[in-house]
């Protein structure tokens, strides 16, 4: 590790820990009480948190792959869904503690390396996929943008948002239009290492990734994707007896999908918290009350990711002693 690398994360470690103590006293944290909420919760709902995880996953986990169908070499064995689930959860829960995007670029990318093209369809599919989800949140974020600007409600919300995600279909196919007309402008880069990234931005520009049909199916998944985080945060809101209405949820988490991407600190550490208590503040929930939502979540879901990781990978494990070799068919009809 170099002392650029030492240094950027010792400054980003630091300022996870301010971030965690303001939070603290901004949201009048009382760690007993919060202690109590988590010891209280059921079986049930802890079920229920577990299966929507599971949900969330499965969608990532199929938007990865159809992005890693459509530009993967004839030659490039194709994973079994299990272990494209299991990298996924694995990523996931390598997301507690690093970036989520670079945990799970890292996990696809050491995942794929025996099927073929493991930095471009590890790294570089992860990446696509991510962006997909942060093309639907920005979509989204404008619809929780016009619901607290406008000061509205429900009502508000929920119109705002239908109109962005159909805005949001509508916009996909002349992006990819304006795309492929800006990749025709390119050439393809002589071969060497120089050009090596060159190369893979050409390849991805004229891919079958850049195809309206795949847009539209990718954004879908991250609408409900998204959908299905807003459940599960109303899940864990209400296993710990916190009364929060869907719509301020659902219009809250949009800004801390977007604090997620900055990611500055590790997992999110901080800013996320304070990223979420705010934003249901702005929509009328008390900033307390945001924060001891914030705190239970990250308990109740990192146990969760942990949890799903640790099942997928002993069902990967149980179907590589099954049916050894299973993961690395080239059949399509795999998928």
């Amino acid at each position: 590790m170099t002392m650029r690398r030492s240094l950027l994360m010792a400054a980003s470690v630091a300022l996870a820990i301010v971030l965690i103590v303001l939070f603290i006293k901004l949201g009048k944290i009382d760690l007993r009480l919060t202690l109590q909420q988590l010891m209280s919760v059921s079986l049930v709902d802890f079920a229920k948190i577990l299966v929507l995880n599971a949900v969330m996953i499965f969608l990532s986990t199929e938007k990865w792959r159809s992005i890693d169908a459509a530009w993967r070499r004839p030659t490039d064995s194709v994973p079994s869904r299990t272990t494209s689930y299991a990298l996924t959860s694995i990523g996931l829960a390598m997301g507690i503690l690093l970036p989520l995007q670079l945990a799970m670029a890292a996990a696809r990318t050491v995942g794929t390396y025996v099927h073929g093209g493991a930095l471009k369809r590890g790294t570089a599919g992860t990446l696509l996929e991510q962006g997909f989800d942060v093309y639907a949140v920005g979509f989204l974020a404008l619809a929780s943008g016009i619901t607290w600007s406008t000061h509205g409600g429900a009502e508000t919300w929920a119109i705002s948002a239908s109109a962005s995600i159909v805005l949001a279909l509508l916009a996909v196919e002349p992006a990819v239009r304006i795309t492929r007309w800006l990749a025709g402008r390119w050439k393809a880069p002589t071969a060497g290492p120089f050009n090596r990234t060159l190369r893979s931005v050409w390849e991805l520009q004229h891919s079958g990734v850049l195809n309206a049909g795949l847009a539209r199916r990718l954004v879908v998944l991250s609408v409900l994707r998204t959908g299905t985080v807003v459940l599960m945060s109303i899940q864990t809101a209400e296993a710990v007896k916190l009364q929060i209405p869907f719509w301020r949820m659902a219009a809250a988490i949009p800004f801390v999908s977007v604090a997620n991407i900055v990611a500055l600190t590790p997992g999110g550490l901080g800013l996320n918290d304070l990223a979420g208590a705010g934003a249901l503040d702005l929509f009328g929930t008390p900033f307390a009350i945001g924060a001891q939502w914030v705190l239970a979540n990250r308990v109740l879901v990192t146990v969760s990711y942990l949890l799903v990781a640790a099942c997928a990978a002993i069902l990967l494990s149980a179907e590589k002693i099954a049916r050894p070799g299973a993961g690395n068919a080239v059949r399509e009809d795999s998928q």
